[in-house]
């Protein structure tokens, strides 16, 4: 009877069923990020991660948070939630990653936002991830009407999405030469033009994946969260980051 009671109440204290924790790291660290809390300097950050079917997301998202890859991945039929968190230069963050499926476009209101399970925290997300594979061209004309959908809900109709953290990520490099087009022709555009973030990685291989979240971290740092989030401001952000691992929160 006590086992049951006990077991209960476990399920009850648990995260909801779609959160997926990150494995325990080093006692050394979870010291650090217990301090951090106490004092209230624990930042949490939302990232939206978006992209057309079968480009790669919740691989990224996994070889980030569980240093894991499988070649047998099924679709993202419904929302998933991570929770792992980081040291920045010093200064711990929460994470929390949304692996977006499949979306016919970007939440325009609250109340489509709340209709569709699958956009449920994305209207308000402090910074964006939009993947492509870099082997289909569509899945770029994907992220491209995406990327502007959020611009315009997010930055009050800008032809820039300066105010929005946005990185756009080209995934699968490892099938380099099967690409739809030059690296430098899309970087480019992303940069010059959308005035985004942008890097490529293969979730394979675990290339650039880990660079992939500092270069979006330094983002929302540089343009200081300003749509109703906690401001980061870090020392030395002018210098390359260091990103680390620590313990999911309890």
């Amino acid at each position: 009877m006590r086992t049951k009671k006990k077991k209960k109440k476990k399920e009850q204290e648990e995260e909801e069923e779609e959160t997926q924790q990150p494995r325990r790291r080093p006692s050394a660290w979870r010291r650090e990020g217990v301090f951090q809390r106490d004092l209230g300097m624990v930042e949490t950050l939302s990232i939206a991660v978006i992209g057309a079917a079968g480009v790669g997301k919740t691989s990224i998202i996994r070889r980030f948070v569980y240093d894991d890859f499988s070649d047998c991945s099924s679709p993202t039929r419904a929302r998933r939630v991570y929770r792992p968190s980081v040291v920045l230069n010093g200064h711990m963050y929460e994470l929390k990653i949304l692996d977006v499926p499949p979306i016919a476009a970007f939440p325009s209101s609250p109340a489509q936002e709340w209709l569709d399970p699958r956009c449920r925290g994305v209207r308000n997300a402090s910074a964006y991830i939009l993947v492509y594979d870099i082997c289909c061209v569509e899945s770029f004309e994907y992220v491209k009407m995406i990327r502007q959908q959020i611009v315009d809900n997010r930055s009050k109709g800008s032809s820039s999405s300066s105010d929005v953290p946005i990185l756009v990520v080209g995934s699968k490099r490892d099938l380099q030469r099967q690409r739809f087009a030059q690296r430098r022709t899309v970087s480019v555009l992303v940069k010059k033009t959308w005035k985004c973030g942008y890097v490529e990685c293969s979730a394979k291989f675990n290339w650039h994946v880990l660079l992939l979240f500092k270069e979006l971290l330094g983002i929302a740092v540089a343009r200081g969260l300003r749509h109703n989030h906690t401001s980061i401001r870090l020392q030395g952000a002018a210098q390359e980051p260091l990103l680390r691992h620590v313990t999911a929160r309890a």
